[in-house]
C-alpha cells in the first residue's frame, strides 16, 4: 500500500483538528483562521523537516497556540492583561460530525453551506473552492465570511436526538450537491470537476464511518460510487460526452461498482427504505448490465415508481419517463413527457428538450428530433453537453 500524500494527510486531519479547536474555544471564526494558519505552516515545514509522528497532534498544538495568541491579542487590546495558561484540547469522536452539522446549519443558504463545508471539513483553500465552483475567489471569500458571521454564537454541540434527523438531511443534500456539481458541471468547458466529486465521496465515506447504521448515508455513498464508477468512460479523449448507452463498460471502475453494490445491498436489507437508497439501486441495475441492451428497464421503472412515491420531484418524473419509454416505447414516453413538461420546475430545462429529441428520433420523426436537439443545445450551459446535442442534430440532417 502506498503512503498517503502530504495533501491527503492534511485534508484528513483538517476537520478533526478544527473540531477539537472549535469545541475547546467555541469561536468558529477565529478558530478556523487559526487552523488555516496551522495547515499553512505544515505545508511549508513538513516537506523540509519531515511529517511528525503524530500529524494531527502537531496541527492541534500549533492551531491552539495560534488561537491563544489571537485571543491574547484581543484581550490585550481590551484589558491589557495576560490570560492564564490554556490546556491543549484533544480530538473527540464526534467532533467531525458536529463540525459537518455546523457547516450545514439551517440558517445558511445552500451555496454558503457548500463553500463552508469544502473549506472547514474538506480542507480546501478559498482559491481551490473558487476554481472548483467556477466563481471568483472574492465571491467564495464573502460567502465563507458571511456564513461564519451568521453562525457566530452557535454552540459547538451535537444537535439533540429530535433535531438530528432534519440536520442530517441537510448534510446529505449538501454532499450530494457537491458530488453532482463535480460529476456533471452545470457550466463551463469540462463535463467533470473531479476534485469536487472526489471530495464529496471522501466526506460521505467519513460520514458513513461515523454513522454506519444510517441507511440514507449508506445509500448516498453507494449512489456516488456507482455513478462515479462510469466516469472513465463518460468522455472521449477530446472531452466529448459519451452517453450511457454508448459507453465502453470495460472502462468502468469495477472496484467502485462492487463496493457500491455491496453497500446498497446491505442498506436495503438492514435499514428503512429511503430516496438515496432507491437512486443507488437504480444505479446498480445500470452498472450490473454487461451491455446497454441487457439493462433491466422494467426493474428500473418499478424503482422509479417507488422513488416517486417516497420523494417525488421533477427530475424523478423526467427519469421515470425515460424508463417508461424503454419499457413501453417512444410514443408512450412522449405522451408522458408532455404531461411532465407542464411542471414549472422543468420549464425551459434542457433535459426536457433532450429527452423529447431522443424519443422523437426513436419514433422516426427525425426533423422534429433535430429541432429539439438544437433547442436543448441552446438551453444548456455546459459546453460538452452542447457539443454532444449539436452533434446529434447534425447527424439527422
Amino acid at each position: 500500500m502506498t503512503s498517503p500524500s502530504l495533501e491527503d494527510v492534511l485534508r484528513t486531519a483538517a476537520p478533526q483538528v478544527l473540531g477539537a479547536v472549535v469545541r475547546r474555544y467555541g469561536d468558529f471564526d477565529t478558530s478556523e483562521d487559526a487552523v488555516q494558519e496551522a495547515l499553512l505552516a505544515a505545508a511549508q515545514q513538513w516537506p523540509v523537516e519531515g511529517v511528525p509522528d503524530n500529524p494531527r497532534a502537531w496541527l492541534i498544538r500549533v492551531a491552539s497556540r495560534r488561537r491563544i495568541e489571537l485571543l491574547r491579542n484581543e484581550e490585550a487590546r481590551r484589558r491589557r492583561e495576560a490570560l492564564p495558561p490554556d490546556p491543549i484540547p484533544s480530538v473527540r469522536g464526534d467532533d467531525e460530525l458536529t463540525l459537518l452539522l455546523l457547516c450545514c446549519h439551517p440558517a445558511l443558504p445552500p451555496v454558503s453551506q457548500v463553500a463552508l463545508t469544502l473549506r472547514a471539513v474538506g480542507g480546501l483553500t478559498t482559491a481551490e473552492i473558487a476554481r472548483a465552483l467556477l466563481v471568483p475567489e472574492s465571491t467564495v471569500g464573502q460567502r465563507i465570511s458571511r456564513a461564519k458571521k451568521k453562525i457566530r454564537g452557535t454552540g459547538f454541540v451535537m444537535p439533540s436526538p429530535s433535531e438530528l434527523p432534519d440536520r442530517l438531511i441537510a448534510v446529505r443534500q449538501v454532499l450530494y450537491l457537491i458530488f453532482n456539481e463535480g460529476y456533471t458541471a452545470s457550466s463551463g468547458s469540462s463535463l467533470h470537476r473531479v476534485e469536487l466529486s472526489t471530495e464529496a465521496i471522501r466526506l460521505t465515506r467519513q460520514l458513513h464511518g461515523l454513522l454506519p447504521g444510517d441507511g440514507e448515508v449508506a445509500g448516498l455513498l453507494a449512489l456516488m460510487l456507482l455513478t462515479d464508477a462510469r466516469r472513465p468512460a463518460r468522455t472521449r479523449a477530446d472531452g466529448a460526452l459519451v452517453p450511457l448507452a454508448a459507453q465502453d463498460r470495460s472502462l468502468w471502475n469495477r472496484a467502485a461498482v462492487d463496493e457500491g453494490v455491496e453497500i446498497i445491498t446491505a442498506a436495503l436489507r438492514d435499514t428503512a427504505l429511503g430516496p438515496f437508497q432507491l437512486q443507488a439501486a437504480i444505479a446498480a441495475v445500470h452498472d450490473e448490465a454487461a451491455h446497454a441492451a441487457d439493462t433491466d428497464w422494467a426493474q428500473i421503472l418499478e424503482l422509479y415508481r417507488l422513488l416517486n412515491a417516497v420523494a417525488p420531484g421533477p427530475m424523478v418524473t423526467l427519469n421515470r419517463v425515460v424508463a417508461l419509454s424503454e419499457v413501453d416505447g417512444p410514443w408512450v414516453g412522449l405522451r408522458a413527457l408532455e404531461q411532465a413538461a407542464g411542471d414549472p420546475a422543468l420549464a425551459n430545462h434542457h433535459r426536457v428538450a433532450a429527452v423529447r429529441a431522443h424519443l422523437l428520433e426513436r419514433a422516426g420523426d427525425l426533423a422534429a428530433a433535430r429541432d429539439e436537439y438544437l433547442r436543448a443545445a441552446r438551453l444548456t450551459l455546459s459546453l460538452p453537453e452542447r457539443r454532444y446535442l449539436e452533434s446529434r442534430a447534425a447527424r439527422l440532417r
